[in-house]
């Protein structure tokens, strides 16, 4: 592998510049001399012939950018010269032939997981407290004050023992002891929004079935749901999409509506004598032996780079693939991700319907978002530009990676779950947190996060491992990224031999040996999507 360029498909008319590229610098680019005229920073992309006003940038095989102005080979790409531009794509055109890789190493293999009645199984497992509606945001915030200082004691942090010292004045170091936990197999998770009521009615709804979906979510025991009464997001409303997803579902929901209660205190009383009497029971439930077609991975990136299309995405592409043919299940997410791959994701669907209904779900994304003002073209952040993604077409040719090359069994709207195995599509923004709450909503029991430049989120009840494009990256937030696919870059490791060592990491953390630094940090985001307002 050449260490200061890349070439990613063998269609491209631009290279991926590894390493810097001075001025002056003379490239052999399949068989050609090109003379590099102005030096190509890390990440980004050089032009490898001449194209003029019009005509298309191709990366990983797809039109990605037309040229607005003059490009001459060994040019930089940049936004000064090139504006978002992809193949359209009307039908589903021809069925793709998938070649599944080698699974024979891990039929075998298990997880030891947290097993629910309904047959799925949790890699963690949680009681879960939520509001309905913003006005018990408070109570939960008491809930949580409470539950966690009587039943989870730890010594001070290391801020507060920095303030501490401050207070007295005293440089001591001294570690404190940390108390004994009151419980060790199960962990408290409170939710809190900023919906429920003054949305529409749909807002209501889609929250509704989005908290649902955390409910019925393997990683969750049992669930604790504030009501204040009149909201629009009635309890009943809650229930019916909670039966819609698990008409036989056995585990404890507890539901208190303060309006029909009489005082915070008498609510909070009862609220914390049922709930305490559940996380008991929760907590006696033990780890056991499950296969690895009982995890749902939910696949998403954020803060990407050059080189997330290139080593990070394409590694959770082969385990999303080993998956599939175990017969486990996987989302990949974030539509204006996809814009400009269509036409493949639409081959890949199993059959007409899913894949009409993936394009229309585009469409309508794409036109609710032009009729605000933006669009998917204005996707693309100012850090991803700044490192080399500087239109949506890139962005989204190296994102789609994430998924692999597997069939695509089903295309899901915001809020559906998870039903089948294998490759899932489902609708969701670009956004980090939104999409990645969706997906834990939609059934993930475990989020791989690619970035390339840094991202501290997670999840309140599903681990969101952090998977680093490049090493300094991992280097540099050492306390945020959880794996490093850097070796891929440096041309050390296959995307295969990265993919079986990632899925090794997977194993352990799904088993709970292994703690991931979001949970450690105790980085649980939670924020619902508005649809039409966000990319």
């Amino acid at each position: 592998m050449n260490t200061r360029f890349l070439k990613i498909h063998a269609k491209d008319n631009v290279i991926v510049a590894l390493s810097e590229i001075r001025v002056g610098t003379e490239l052999l680019i399949d068989g050609s001399k090109v003379m590099v005229n102005e030096t190509i920073p890390q990440k980004h992309k050089l032009c490898i012939n001449q194209l003029e006003v019009g005509e298309e940038l191709i990366m990983y095989g797809v039109i990605v950018a037309k040229a607005t102005s003059p490009i001459k080979a060994g040019d930089l790409v940049s936004t000064t010269n090139v504006a978002h531009q992809t193949a359209s794509s009307i039908r589903k055109n021809k069925t793709s032939l998938w070649n599944a890789p080698d699974i024979s190493s891990w039929k075998s293999r298990h997880f030891m997981g947290f097993h629910r009645a309904d047959g799925q199984v949790g890699t963690a497992n949680n009681w879960l407290f939520f509001p309905l509606v913003f006005c018990e945001n408070r109570n939960i915030e008491i809930l949580k004050d409470t539950f966690e200082k009587e039943l989870f004691p730890q010594a001070p942090n290391l801020y507060r023992r920095h303030l501490r010292n401050l207070l007295q004045k005293d440089n001591s170091t001294e570690e404190h002891e940390e108390n004994t936990p009151h419980l060790n197999n199960v962990n408290l998770r409170f939710i809190t929004h900023q919906g429920g009521c003054g949305g529409t009615k749909e807002d209501a709804v889609l929250l509704a079935r989005l908290l649902a979906g955390y409910v019925n979510n393997p990683n969750v025991a049992g669930a604790t749901v504030l009501s204040l009464g009149c909201q629009h997001l009635q309890i009943e409303v809650f229930k019916e999409a909670l039966e819609s997803l698990s008409s036989d579902s056995k585990k404890p929901v507890l539901i208190f509506e303060q309006q029909q209660m009489g005082t915070t205190e008498e609510m909070l009383t009862q609220v914390i004598e049922q709930s305490y009497h559940e996380i008991q029971l929760a907590n006696q439930i033990k780890r056991a032996p499950a296969p690895l077609s009982k995890l749902t991975i939910g696949l998403e990136c954020g803060g990407s780079d050059g080189f997330s299309g290139i080593s990070a995405n394409p590694t959770l592409g082969y385990v999303s693939d080993v998956l599939s043919a175990l017969g486990g299940s996987s989302i990949l997410a974030e539509f204006p991700e996809l814009c400009g791959v269509e036409q493949d994701l639409v081959d890949r669907c199993v059959n007409d319907e899913i894949a009409t209904k993936f394009l229309t779900l585009m469409q309508n994304y794409d036109q609710s978002a032009q009729n605000v003002g933006s669009g998917f073209d204005m996707n693309p952040s100012p850090g991803n530009v700044k490192d080399g993604l500087i239109t949506d077409a890139i962005k989204s040719a190296g994102a789609a990676k994430k998924g692999g090359t597997s069939p695509i069994v089903d295309v899901l709207d915001y809020t559906e779950y998870v039903s089948k195995n294998g490759l899932n599509l489902l609708c969701t923004p670009g956004n980090d947190v939104e999409s990645t709450t969706a997906m834990v909503g939609s059934g993930a029991n475990l989020v791989l996060f690619t970035t390339g430049l840094g991202t501290p989120t997670g999840n309140p009840i599903t681990p969101v491992l952090k998977i680093a494009s490049n090493t300094d990256l991992c280097t540099k937030m050492p306390d945020i990224i959880d794996f490093d696919t850097g070796a891929v870059i440096r041309g050390e490791k296959s995307i295969e031999e990265m993919g079986e060592l990632l899925l090794e990491f997977i194993i352990e953390v799904a088993s709970g040996r292994l703690t991931i630094n979001a949970d450690r940090h105790g980085q649980f985001d939670f924020i619902p999507w508005k649809r039409g307002v966000s990319l």
